[in-house]
């Protein structure tokens, strides 16, 4: 088990950048309609896009409690965004990452009070020039496709400028904050 592996060395720095969007081996897809539902597929989603993070920080929290700072920085989507949602469709796609926002919203609290230092923060990348992206890219506007090394650099940055007050907030590539 990885939390036997570190046997409680403190963990500074954890970046997930676990997600599915699609799949076209196990028929994964955004939905555009309630009818392109399937109650597999949204399981394969969620699991993959929510519960997954949640299990890795579970799995570490021996090693995220302490007073050493540690910053979890969990990749999402402005698409999980309940408020920001004008669109509709990508029903499993929009709902996993609502779910991993509101599961790290609330590790973020029972860290805090094992680690005054911790910061728990969900990202959002912008739309990567990555596989993640490609079948919807058409659509993208040249300067809102972003190249992995400038969105890194950027969510560098935005991690950078948190601290443990922060910690349980959703951030944009840009530094905003974003409405869950």
């Amino acid at each position: 088990m990885l939390s036997d592996q570190l046997k409680g060395e403190p963990v500074h720095l954890l970046l997930n950048a676990i997600g599915i969007l699609h799949d076209s081996q196990h028929g994964v897809g955004p939905e555009k309609r309630l009818e392109d539902l399937n109650a597999e597929t949204f399981a394969r989603v969620m699991h993959i896009n929510a519960a997954t993070p949640t299990l890795l920080i579970a799995a570490l929290k021996g090693s995220l409690q302490g007073k050493h700072p540690t910053i979890i920085a969990s990749l999402s989507a402005r698409v999980g965004s309940i408020g920001d949602n004008g669109f509709g469709g990508w029903y499993s796609y929009r709902a996993s990452k609502a779910a991993h926002n509101m599961l790290l919203k609330t590790a973020s609290m029972e860290l805090k009070r094992l680690n005054q230092q911790s910061i728990i923060l969900c990202l959002h990348p912008g739309t990567t020039d990555t596989e993640l992206s490609k079948p919807f890219q058409t659509r993208v506007p040249e300067d809102k496709l972003f190249t992995p090394d400038f969105v890194a650099r950027s969510l560098i940055d935005v991690m950078a400028k948190r601290t443990p007050e922060d910690t349980g907030s959703f951030w944009d590539w840009a530094g905003k904050p974003i409405e869950w």
